[in-house]
């Protein structure tokens, strides 16, 4: 592909410090990704079942097959058996990726079961197994008050962590000083930390979503604007936190909403997690590819979604502690969605097993 039929999307990828996922582990939407310079995928209970209800065909037999392989299993075993294999196709896939990078990129993360965001023992036992899987893959967990713990434990054991349901600048600050952490246990042991590559989820879309919904509820009146910039504005914080005090964890912008997450994060140390819709999109548009990270957000937004109670705790470094992770809206909502995508996962299994033959 030459410069000239290049997209934006590509070309950030080639000139700036800025890399992108995809936020699939579809391997039709990994490949389109990678063919526009793409370096990673994702994935979630919601995403593992997104990806069935597009391509069930190509699903269907193996999910038979595991249920008369796996004779005395369970609907949880075979679904988690599944999903085990979405991830290593993906890994595969961007094997060459890990090795060409020395295992800065080229991962695929894999999330923990959303059931155990309370228990830091699961949650560890869990992120070991699924580092047995593939050389390249990553593990999410919820940076619930126990995530924080598990991450210290999981880095100190070499597994390269993702942090999930995190929406705010404490929760990421908590999250790369549990990575740093279990590196310098590591690093004092003798340990290699140099293919690790940890980084810190920030879900800025939701964010945005959880404000409105504040807004609705609670009837206060701002520039609907403002909404398209409260994650973008969490994430620069964060970022100029996190380059201030030199932490090893790599942020990452999800849940897209807008191509302000997207414009405005260029130019950034930062991985980009974009869903295949949005990837699409954004290769349809030509903007100026620069550094934008460093530009803040205005201040007359910044006024407005000062407004919100939920906005300060998410941008202020003290906004909140460890103990009200757990209880931040945005966390309880996502953390539902995840469970209600398990729960929909396991009954797409129950409904074979059930008349399995």
């Amino acid at each position: 592909m030459t410069d000239q039929y290049k997209s934006s999307l590509h070309k950030m990828a080639e000139i700036t410090s800025t890399d992108f996922w995809n936020d699939s582990c579809s391997i039709p939407e990994l490949a389109y990704a990678m063919e526009y310079g793409a370096v990673g995928a994702t994935t979630n209970p919601v995403i593992v079942g997104d990806v069935l209800k597009k391509d069930m065909g190509a699903y269907e037999g193996r999910i038979k097959e595991l249920i008369t392989e796996m004779g005395e299993a369970t609907e949880d075993d075979i679904a988690w058996k599944l999903n085990e294999e979405m991830a290593v196709a993906g890994a595969k896939l961007l094997e060459p990726v890990f090795h060409e990078s020395k295992g800065q990129k080229g991962r695929i993360s894999i999330q923990t079961n959303t059931k155990y965001y309370r228990n830091a023992a699961l949650m560890i036992a869990q992120t070991v197994h699924f580092g047995t899987l593939a050389p390249n893959i990553q593990v999410k967990m919820p940076a619930t008050k126990a995530g924080i713990k598990a991450y210290e434990e999981a880095t100190y054991q070499g597994i390269s962590i993702n942090a999930t349901v995190s929406f705010s600048v404490p929760q990421a600050l908590a999250v790369a000083e549990a990575v740093e952490r279990g590196l310098a246990r590591r690093e004092a042991e003798g340990k290699d930390t140099s293919f690790m590559h940890p980084v810190c989820t920030i879900m800025v879309g939701r964010l945005d979503d959880w404000l409105k919904e504040v807004a609705e509820k609670d009837n206060i009146l701002v520039d609907p604007e403002c909404f398209n910039w409260a994650g973008v504005a969490v994430m620069k914080n964060a970022y100029k936190i996190y380059k201030e005090r030199g932490y090893r964890t790599q942020l990452l912008a999800a849940a897209y909403r807008n191509r302000h997450q997207w414009i405005q994060f260029m130019g950034a140390d930062m991985s980009l997690t974009i869903p295949h819709k949005w990837i699409k999109r954004f290769n349809s548009c030509e903007v100026p590819v620069q550094n934008n990270i460093d530009t803040p957000v205005e201040e007359k937004i910044l006024e407005q979604l000062k407004l919100f109670p939920d906005f300060n705790k998410a941008y202020h470094p003290d906004g909140m502690t460890e103990e009200q992770f757990d209880t931040f809206g945005p966390v309880r909502k996502t953390l539902l969605q995840f469970l209600k995508g398990y729960d929909e996962l396991i009954a797409v299994i129950r409904s074979y097993m059930i008349t399995a033959k």
